[in-house]
């Protein structure tokens, strides 16, 4: 009697052993972005916290380094990339989103700090921070790059999403597209490096010109024209998972 109890205690270790070591080997999905990735304002919501909800997380893990504010240019100088970039190990995936936080001319003045230079091309600007302080800033297609090359390094599989779209609306009725712009550039430097493009902004936009603006406003944006509610985030959050199924990405064996 006594070996019995033994060996089922034996074994139930073993089983405990064998399902921790499952759990510490599962892939992560690694996200970078800005406040429409993750935001943890009580009323704005990031899509990236709510997808983990839509995914078997005892198979694989959601890690969410986005933040917001920020811009690819900021996300490197602030390390942020450095910290991610340390993380990864072989078989993750990253998922990159940013967009928002891009326009304004790169300068050193409060409204340039985030900015970077349009396209996708190798070109940069000097800026003189004073002190003998300068940085350079490049492209937003060559940050992208940036990131796509170096976790591709890793072992890691990069997709590129374009952003959300914003609450803002042609003179058709329509649902503003980023499809000249950054979804474009993105979509560009996914074709340039052999990756996946996840076209999430047309994926939402769709949906949004099927409620049409007056409902689209009340549900999903209490605030502002580029931060959606909890509701608005998982919509985002489904499009994602809609855009898993489109690539046909490893991830969606994932999905719940």
């Amino acid at each position: 009697m006594k070996h019995t109890i033994k060996w089922i205690g034996m074994a139930l270790v073993a089983v405990v052993l064998i399902s921790f070591a499952k759990q510490q080997n599962r892939p992560t999905i690694y996200l970078i972005g800005d406040s429409t990735v993750k935001n943890s304002n009580k009323e704005y919501w990031g899509w990236g916290t709510l997808l983990p909800e839509l995914l078997d997380t005892t198979r694989v893990r959601v890690d969410n380094h986005a933040m917001a504010g920020r811009s690819t240019r900021t996300f490197v100088k602030e390390g942020r990339w450095r910290k991610v970039d340390s993380l990864f190990k072989p078989g993750d995936f990253l998922l990159i989103q940013f967009g928002h936080n891009e326009g304004s001319k790169p300068d050193t003045s409060k409204q340039g700090y985030r900015g970077v230079l349009r396209g996708i091309g190798k070109d940069s600007v000097v800026l003189d921070w004073g002190n003998g302080k300068r940085e350079t800033v490049h492209t937003y297609g060559e940050n992208l790059r940036l990131f796509v090359i170096e976790a591709k390094k890793k072992g890691v599989t990069p997709i590129l999403l374009s952003m959300i779209p914003r609450n803002q609306w042609d003179d058709q009725g329509k649902v503003k597209r980023a499809d000249k712009d950054f979804g474009l550039w993105a979509k560009q430097i996914a074709e340039e490096q052999g990756v996946p493009f996840l076209d999430l902004n047309s994926i939402t936009a769709d949906k949004y010109d099927r409620l049409g603006p007056e409902l689209v406003k009340t549900s999903f944006f209490p605030g502002d024209h580029t931060h959606t509610n909890k509701d608005g985030a998982r919509e985002n959050a489904w499009s994602v998972i809609e855009g898993f199924r489109r690539i046909k990405s490893q991830l969606v064996q994932y999905i719940k």
